[in-house]
């Protein structure tokens, strides 16, 4: 396992120069009720719509969700959608835009409407010129682009072929990045890969790299040998070459080529999940990782990417969770305090089906008996969250001289167990708000309680889940623990 945490504090660090095709996604957003009566296509209730800085912005957009600066350079009509990509960019603190406007194009534009239910994609229209730009717009790139390389750790290209990535604005930024010792990345569009000869890695998907190797690439062999013609066709460094649900090959000059398979999850939308990977591939090389890890950190980051609607970003917290196993998250991660937010986790569970359950208690001294009931909890459901009861709860409850150990310490014990996904402080005497808020599958509490008796039974039976009773283990209870700390009588 790669070291995450130092990886992790150096991409903040970072700046990527990111020179792409900008351009405006918008989704609309409703329910499938019928067939159109005119034609055999649906006909879509809109309930909502949003938009997006879409295309290279995309993957500025991501480099900045990490942590680290984008200097990002594009093309914009001088139209309402540009206008608006340039507000949305100026409220980016971390992204710098250097924008070249072209009055006789209009701004990229993609409209995709969606089924709401089903997140499936129905149509989608869009709006463009996909021409090179002129040749004096393509000279203001240039002028605008080349004294921003020595600005940057690592340069991007992100090519949608709609006009930015020119021949000569591809070879004038891939030359001026060599001389000074700064890689590149490219994430093509073009069929000729020779286009970028000389950048450090490009990063096409499985039929792109088809159609510009002219080979099948149906097999992890198969694109390991025609990625070899293609890296001295390109003189690259490396390729990788992205699968959709089948993964990740990366091939580098003398060296095997890896494979990893897709993580698990449950795909609601694909859409801009290849700006996800450039930006993570440019920013984890940028820090100083090998094409190993930055491949591992990249197929984390599609995978988070592809469970959340739109083109979206991908935050360090969600890549954390993603990469490292639960056992290893840090207590912080795994800690929410009286009245804070459980919905960041809640949602991502959600989106992704996952059975959610719910215990609770004081937990003062962790004994074999908790260990049993949190262990047969977890085994009951993908998520566990534990309630955990607030000093001052503890003390109402319990009386004076209790909790021995304070809430920060009870919790961060519970955190260190790996069935254990979540804490969440509460500070009531029972935890019924909290369990009204979670909504778990399942509530779980020790063989010592009846089904009547157990907290929030109504609400969890009321949705459809089940109450589960554990026995609990003879001889193990915390005040009887406390007792024989403290010298007194059992």
């Amino acid at each position: 396992m790669f070291d995450f945490e130092a990886l992790s504090q150096a991409i903040p660090r970072q700046t990527v120069l990111c020179v792409g095709d900008l351009m405006l996604d918008e989704f609309v957003y409703g329910e499938v009720s019928r067939i159109s009566p005119e034609a055999p296509a649906p006909v879509i209730a809109v309930q909502r719509s949003e938009t997006n800085v879409g295309g290279a912005g995309n993957v500025a957009r991501n480099i900045a969700a990490l942590g680290a600066r984008c200097i990002f350079a594009g093309l914009v009509g001088e139209d309402e959608a540009g206008a608006k990509l340039k507000a949305d960019l100026a409220r980016e603190n971390l992204i710098e835009a250097v924008l070249v406007s072209d009055s006789s194009r209009p701004t990229t534009r993609k409209v995709r409407f969606v089924s709401e239910h089903f997140s499936t994609h129905m149509l989608r229209a869009d709006w463009e010129q996909a021409v090179p730009a002129s040749a004096e717009i393509e000279q203001k790139l240039i002028d605008a682009i080349l004294p921003l390389v020595p600005r940057a750790d690592i340069v991007l290209l992100s090519d949608y072929a709609k006009g930015v990535l020119t021949a000569r604005v591809i070879r004038n930024i891939i030359d001026a990045a060599k001389k000074l010792g700064k890689r590149v990345i490219v994430d093509p569009k073009s069929a000729s890969f020779a286009i970028y000869r000389g950048a450090t890695l490009l990063t096409p998907n499985r039929k792109e790299f088809a159609e510009a190797t002219r080979s099948r690439a149906d097999t992890d062999l198969n694109i390991a040998a025609a990625a070899q013609d293609a890296m001295v066709l390109a003189d690259c460094e490396a390729m990788l070459v992205t699968q959709s649900e089948y993964g990740m090959t990366l091939v580098a000059r003398g060296a095997e080529a890896i494979h990893v398979p897709a993580l698990p999850v449950k795909v609601r939308d694909v859409s801009g999940a290849g700006d996800t990977v450039a930006a993570v591939l440019a920013l984890t090389l940028a820090a100083g990782a090998d094409w190993e890890t930055a491949l591992r950190m990249a197929n984390a980051a599609a995978a988070v990417a592809v469970g959340k609607k739109g083109t979206a970003t991908v935050t360090p917290a969600e890549l954390r969770r993603k990469i490292l196993p639960h056992a290893s998250l840090a207590a912080e991660e795994k800690i929410v305090p009286a009245g804070g937010d459980l919905d960041a986790h809640l949602s991502d569970w959600r989106r992704q089906g996952l059975r959610i359950g719910f215990t609770n208690g004081c937990f003062d001294f962790l004994h074999p008996g908790h260990v049993k009931v949190l262990t047969a909890a977890r085994r009951a459901c993908d998520r566990l969250i534990v309630g955990l009861n607030s000093d001052a709860s503890v003390k109402r409850l319990k009386g004076e001289g209790r909790p021995v150990q304070d809430e920060s310490a009870r919790a961060e014990v519970l955190a260190a167990l790996e069935a254990v996904d979540l804490v969440a402080i509460f500070e009531e005497d029972t935890p019924i708000d909290l369990i009204a808020k979670v909504r778990p599958s399942v509530l779980v509490k020790g063989g010592d309680y009846t089904r009547e008796q157990v907290v929030g039974h109504e609400i969890v039976e009321a949705a459809g889940g089940e109450v589960l009773l554990v026995d609990i283990l003879p001889g193990h209870s915390t005040t009887s623990l406390v007792g024989r700390a403290r010298g007194g009588k059992v």
